[in-house]
């Protein structure tokens, strides 16, 4: 195992000092430690950072994020990531928990039937954008996907509510960068559920270590012109 202290030490004296002192502790813009490892828990995923990833799991297991929830945040970056990028993540998140003595599968969470996964999906979509949501799915093929799919398969699992999947979709496309016209309007989602601006600016400071400046700073204007709106 890379031991960085010994081959890096002025690097890691600073970087920790940052990341896990400066950061987490900076007046104003501290969270909850559940909400924190959820938070850069997705961001890992959105910037691909698989390394980090398996050393942030069981920091988040221990801060008391539970197996379902890892689970949960790592199905839902399929719809935001992709299958080609999230896989490695579930290896991760399996190896971890594995080793852990967590048998797998974890309980069930799907909320929807293959029946009426559209249905439940589009009544996801306006609880959170609102009721012009309900038409939205007929615009065309991707978007009944998005209801039936994205939202539907998705949205409505236990494990996380509402609010906590638009804060680890907003971290996804926040992380990942390029996304800042569905960035801005996840932000919006995330306040009409009550995640309001201060808390998502709070969410990037903590996942800026792990994501850099530039997206940051990218989120962060997404996030005031959603507010603007």
């Amino acid at each position: 195992m890379k031991n960085y202290h010994l081959t890096d030490p002025e690097f890691m004296e600073r970087f920790e000092h940052f990341a896990f002192e400066e950061v987490v502790n900076e007046k104003g813009q501290t969270l909850d430690a559940i909400t924190r490892h959820m938070a850069i828990t997705a961001a890992l995923m959105g910037c691909q950072g698989i390394d980090e990833f398996r050393l942030e799991v069981p920091r988040a297991l221990d801060a008391g994020v539970s197996p379902v929830m890892v689970k949960e945040i790592v199905y839902q970056a399929v719809d935001y990531l992709g299958i080609g990028r999230v896989l490695p993540f579930l290896d991760a998140v399996n190896d971890i928990l594995t080793d852990r003595g967590i048998s797998l599968p974890l309980e069930g969470q799907a909320g929807t039937t293959m029946e009426n996964r559209l249905e439940k999906g589009i009544q996801a979509q306006a609880d959170i954008f609102g009721d012009h949501m309900k038409e939205a799915w007929k615009a065309g093929h991707i978007n009944r996907w998005l209801a039936a799919n994205c939202f539907g398969d998705y949205y409505t699992r236990g494990g996380l509510d509402l609010k906590q999947r638009e804060m680890i979709t907003f971290c996804f496309l926040a992380a990942q960068g390029g996304c800042e016209p569905q960035l801005t309007a996840h932000a919006k989602g995330n306040m009409n559920l009550g995640n309001d601006r201060d808390f998502l600016i709070k969410v990037v400071s903590q996942c800026l270590p792990y994501i850099g400046y530039p997206r940051s700073l990218n989120a962060i204007t997404c996030i005031n012109k959603a507010a603007e709106a």
